[in-house]
């Protein structure tokens, strides 16, 4: 993925799940049918830590099987650093094991400033991916 666009309405989304489930990380999924995300599955983390997320197999299953009734594809994993800036950890980047999905984060350390970055990562190596907020 050379950019991530995200529409405003989405992005805010992930914005209020990330203050709702502060101090824990929140998680979840963007999916699309091109390169722009259409549709945010908010997934429980299952370790209820504000280090470290889990999601629920059981979760992800669902939305796989949504997103093949729209023919929409995984675009990025996407999780929230409470009082962290918006950067990939040694372990995000040990977990990351799917190559053309981007890895999203989005920072509340500053609360009234959220910060939101994209990263691919493939064999260990990240990259950062230019984000864009688009309308709507």
């Amino acid at each position: 993925m050379n950019e991530f666009k995200i529409p405003r309405k989405i992005l805010d989304q992930m914005i209020a799940q990330a203050k709702a489930a502060v101090p824990v990380e929140a998680c979840g999924i963007l999916a699309g049918t091109g390169e722009m995300v259409e549709k945010l599955y908010e997934m429980t983390n299952a370790d209820n830590s504000p280090v470290h997320y889990t999601m629920v197999p059981q979760e992800q299953f669902k939305v796989s099987k949504d997103m093949r009734t729209w023919s929409g594809k995984m675009l990025a994993i996407y999780h929230s650093h409470p009082a962290t800036p918006a950067r990939l950890s040694e372990e995000d980047i040990k977990l990351a094991f799917m190559p053309g999905v981007a890895y999203v984060i989005l920072s509340l350390a500053i609360p009234d400033s959220p910060d939101i970055k994209a990263f691919n990562v493939e064999d260990g190596t990240v990259i950062s991916v230019p984000v864009e907020v688009v309308k709507g």
